[in-house]
């Protein structure tokens, strides 16, 4: 089995998460060999195993929330609803993000609920954001 590109591995995250992060494209600019070690830890999020790649990506979610980092919310939130994530699943792990991790953290989400729930299509997968 040929190994992929940095370019193809970019490419494979961004159609599994539905756009492609920013980010991605300029490491693979600077080190397509870290996105290639990158890649493969990705794969494990974006790909069905035991766990359907949704609800492993709503677990990334929470865990970025927790964080307070709110572009990767977006980002999170964004391949979410990509990969089927309903209103109510997302509500549900605002839930566990209010209870595990508080205040500050849902606060980390403010936006991402605003740019992708509010003005947003979840059901149709419209999604308006801009952002990653």
């Amino acid at each position: 089995m040929e190994e992929k590109s940095g370019k193809e591995i970019v490419d494979s995250i961004g159609q599994k998460m539905g756009f492609t992060p920013h980010v991605l494209e300029t490491l693979a600019a600077l080190d397509e060999d870290f996105v290639k070690r990158y890649g493969h830890c990705d794969g494990r999020l974006l790909n069905d195993g035991v766990l359907p790649a949704k609800t492993k990506i709503l677990m990334a979610l929470a865990v970025v929330a927790s964080k307070q980092c709110e572009s990767c919310v977006m980002s999170q939130m964004r391949s979410a609803i990509h990969n089927g994530a309903t209103k109510e699943e997302i509500m549900e792990t605002m839930e566990v993000i209010s209870i595990t991790s508080g205040a500050p953290a849902v606060a980390a989400c403010r936006e991402a609920l605003r740019v992708l729930l509010l003005e947003g299509d979840v059901g149709g997968k419209r999604v308006n954001a801009k952002r990653d």
